[in-house]
């Protein structure tokens, strides 16, 4: 019996996973009628109802649930597998899924990506970059970038980054017209770019220490922008003060184009890590990833 169902239990994963027929269908690469006709085929045979189905969306009933539990981690099991065994041929390859934030991207991930595509061209890699906090279990990741703080203790964590520390800058013309500010109180009479926490919603208050206890200030101004490289090009055309990390403002405080403030008010935190669900024994591919990131 399993062997005649398990093109179909294959084919239940994904539209599962996908939550939809028609990106099941360009995934596999079948018609969506191939698919319905599989899905139902299965079911009449195990006189279950596996999917419940709308005009809108797919979503696994409690028994389709309990399938994919089970499911799911053996299919794992075997593509890790198989992968060590392609591995006996003295080639390593495999496919790894990343998710990670655009200043991890940008300082770190890709810099560090490029020779070590270079060095193992039959690893692909998909890197997709997004600022929110990604569940890449559900997200169907191999791992994910995240700072050290913000990493669920259910998860392995390697750290890839040196420590990290925000800068508050403005440009020269900015200050021009405005005092230095000496406290981050003194905030609340500057203009400042904002950003929109991409999961929560709100806006981001401004991070400080002072002597181990931390303050959260509010902070107000013409804009609000998501992305590193706007804030930035946003302070640099006089618009405010900008919070970023340090590094990527350190060439343009050195130049002269961005003024640095409040430097005693922003103490050093861990930085970034490579974050994955914990595994008995990793692909060859995704252990080689791993010692190509990993700092120092």
């Amino acid at each position: 019996m399993l062997k005649e169902n398990f093109n179909e239990l294959q084919i239940f994963l994904v539209v599962a996973r996908e939550r939809s027929f028609t990106k099941a269908a360009a995934k596999i690469g079948v018609s969506q009628s191939a698919l319905s006709h599989a899905i139902k085929a299965l079911e009449e045979r195990l006189n279950l109802r596996l999917l419940t189905r709308t005009t809108r969306s797919v979503a696994p009933t409690a028994a389709g649930e309990r399938i994919i539990a089970c499911l799911e981690p053996r299919i794992a099991d075997l593509e890790q597998e198989l992968e060590a065994l392609i591995q006996l041929n003295g080639t390593t390859s495999g496919h790894i899924r990343l998710s990670a934030g655009e200043h991890a991207t940008r300082s770190l991930l890709w810099p560090r990506l490029k020779p070590f595509l270079k060095a193992w061209p039959q690893i692909s890699v998909e890197l997709v970059v997004d600022n929110g906090f990604v569940d890449i279990v559900e997200g169907r990741f191999d791992a994910g970038v995240r700072l050290g703080e913000s990493v669920d203790k259910d998860m392995v964590a390697v750290k890839i980054g040196p420590d990290m520390r925000m800068a508050v800058v403005g440009s020269p013309d900015y200050f021009a017209e405005r005092p230095v500010p000496e406290t981050p109180h003194e905030l609340q009479n500057h203009r400042c770019i904002n950003m929109r926490l991409p999961t929560a919603g709100g806006l981001y208050h401004w991070e400080f220490e002072r002597d181990g206890k931390p303050l959260r200030v509010r902070v107000d101004g013409q804009l609000t922008l998501n992305l590193l490289t706007e804030r930035v090009d946003a302070a640099l055309s006089g618009f405010g003060l900008t919070c970023v990390p340090e590094d990527s403002v350190e060439e343009y405080v050195k130049s002269g184009a961005l003024v640095q403030v409040l430097q005693s008010w922003c103490p050093e935190f861990p930085g970034y890590y490579l974050y994955y669900p914990s595994r008995k024994q990793h692909p060859p591919a995704f252990a080689r990833l791993i010692e190509a990131l990993r700092y120092p």
